[in-house]
């Protein structure tokens, strides 16, 4: 009789809508799918250029020599761009795994970018007395091909939005228990020890002014202060090692060429228009981007709820703000997709809330939806189901079976009948619909993952794996400048050494000089600046590996070529 009535009372309290059992179980189920999500097939595709080969490389040399993890270093020089948390991360994961690989790069981002799911349920939970509105807008955020590409990066985007869902949840609880005011300042601290000061700073403003809106008595209450300064005792110390260390040079490298100087103007030639992330958002945040206008209609209506003006704040003050930066790159636009996730669960949970009620006598169980939604799923239907047909009359008049193709079509058919579906639920008045949707976009997603193009960068230029190769099996340790017209940092990475681009100019220079170089050169190259064919000691499709014992010969350079900066 006792243990029947323990048990009558655990499911009571389970089948509660503010039941901790019930939200534990529904963060552990988004937890594990995103897990999955995030982390199948890491391995399957290289390191692409810039921040993914950057960061593997510094974690690499903090793994090989592992009192520099303060002071890290980038091909022995110091490294000032960013803090390294998550390079020290990505340390531990090459020890733990044995090997500096894409696959273990690639896995401390990919687990921190998943457990931003259940934290945004959990955020979700404390915005609104029922659980569905939080539901949604997990599901939706963890179906957003945005938030899943980068965050399957080895880049440092997904730790940020792991570590802000923990600022925002922490700051939301505080409201009821100064305690959380540590945790607020803890999560500043992970977020300046992983992106640095300045977006530290944004965040801060950010929570400053929903504070000021929603609940200015935080603000002057000493509790909180204390927790906040606390927290971030462990920022102010790495600031303080790297001053003691660099001195000056670290002020002027990180805090103002890295930092402050991306406000202002376009580092490394990153720019574009005040409404570059919409256009962003415009081209990569479908299918959700179809509810967010009539997210942002309810968010405004809204506005006296602590959930409005949250999201208001979040999403207005931090897309203002990298909207007027004068650098401008697609991943610093991922903290914006937790405010409008959560917008986008508060429409899909009244549209589900329609099928709760079904066969209520007093209201009609069909949702009204508009019909901006039914065409806008109609035209990507038509758009997914074009690109299959493209993809499948090209395998027939390859006359041989692709397997990436075959791949590639398939997840589009997937795609394509997920939409139409949708498409017709939506005509239909079927509430349904939202878990129709996602659904199946999950599923499309799963393939998407698993395929050689979710890391599509990678087709914007030559493979550099088999040019890794061969430098590490015909050069030994000598320097190589290279006729590519900028440097890439994934063939720094696989080949474990820089690979210096250098004009044609240049590359006379170097070869005339009294030092053993080796000249990696497209065929192009070869032919114009006149090169023995007997210095050779290596050759892919693309490219000729040269060394020289001595002082080489070579014809001045015949004509001039430009060289510039890939787009970013």
């Amino acid at each position: 009789m006792m243990q029947s009535s323990v048990f009558a009372e655990m499911q009571r309290k389970f089948r509660s809508s503010r039941s901790p059992y019930r939200d534990l179980a529904w963060s552990l189920l988004l937890w594990g799918v995103a897990l999955i999500l995030f982390t199948r097939g890491l391995d399957q595709l290289p390191l692409r250029d810039w921040d993914e080969g950057t960061v593997a490389q510094v974690a690499r040399e903090i793994w090989q020599h592992p009192d520099t993890w303060l002071h890290p270093t980038l091909h022995g020089q110091p490294y000032l761009n960013k803090p390294p948390l998550l390079h020290n991360l990505i340390a531990l994961s090459y020890h733990w795994f044995g090997s500096a690989d894409a696959g273990s790069a690639r896995l401390p981002g990919a687990i921190l970018t998943a457990t931003s799911v259940p934290l945004l349920y959990y955020l979700g939970r404390e915005l609104w007395p029922h659980r569905a509105p939080a539901l949604w807008a997990s599901i939706v955020y963890l179906t957003w091909l945005p938030v899943v590409r980068h965050g399957r990066l080895a880049m440092l985007d997904g730790a940020i939005l792991c570590f802000c869902l923990l600022w925002m949840l922490c700051l939301l609880r505080t409201r009821r228990n100064l305690r959380y005011a540590l945790g607020v300042g803890l999560a500043l601290s992970l977020v300046g020890l992983t992106k640095g000061l300045m977006l530290a700073l944004l965040f801060g403003a950010i929570s400053l002014g929903f504070l000021l809106w929603d609940t200015p008595r935080l603000l002057t209450h000493p509790g909180f202060g204390l927790g906040m300064t606390l927290g971030a005792v462990p920022l102010g110390a790495w600031y303080l090692a790297q001053w003691t260390y660099y001195g000056q040079d670290f002020l002027i490298e990180h805090l103002l060429n890295q930092s402050a100087h991306r406000v202002w103007q376009a580092v490394e030639r990153n720019s574009g228009p005040p409404w570059y992330y919409l256009i962003e958002f415009l081209k990569y945040g479908f299918p959700a981007l179809i509810f967010v206008p009539a997210a942002l209609k309810r968010v405004w209506q809204d506005q006296n709820l602590s959930w409005a003006r949250l999201i208001l704040v979040w999403s207005g003050g931090y897309f203002g703000a990298i909207s007027l930066m004068g650098t401008k790159l697609p991943w610093y636009s991922l903290p914006i997709y937790p405010p409008l996730a959560l917008g986008v669960g508060v429409i899909l949970a009244d549209i589900w809330q329609q099928l709760q009620q079904q066969g209520h006598p007093s209201r009609d169980p069909r949702p009204c939806y508009p019909k901006l939604w039914r065409w806008g799923f109609v035209v990507m239907a038509l758009v997914a189901w074009g690109g299959a047909a493209i993809l499948a009359a090209s395998l027939m008049e390859s006359g041989f079976l692709d397997h990436e193709m075959t791949h590639l079509t398939v997840t589009l058919l997937a795609a394509a009948m997920t939409l139409t579906m949708t498409a017709s639920l939506i005509a239909q008045r079927n509430p349904m619909m939202p878990m129709v949707l996602f659904w199946g976009w999950l599923i499309s997603l799963l393939l998407f993952v698993t395929s050689s193009d979710w890391v599509w960068e990678l087709n914007e230029d030559y493979p550099v794996q088999p040019v890794a190769t061969m430098i590490r099996e015909e050069t030994q340790g000598e320097p190589i400048y290279t006729s590519h017209p900028y440097d890439r940092p994934s063939l720094n990475f696989y080949a474990n050494r820089p690979i210096i681009s250098a004009s044609p100019h240049e590359l006379y220079q170097h070869w005339h000089g009294n030092q053993r170089i080796c000249l990696l050169l497209d065929y192009d190259s070869f032919e114009q600046l006149g090169l023995d064919g007997g210095a050779i000691v290596g050759r892919t499709e693309d490219w000729l590996l040269l060394c020289h014992e001595e002082p080489g010969t070579m014809a001045s350079p015949t004509r001039s070529q430009g060289w510039a900066f890939p787009p970013s």
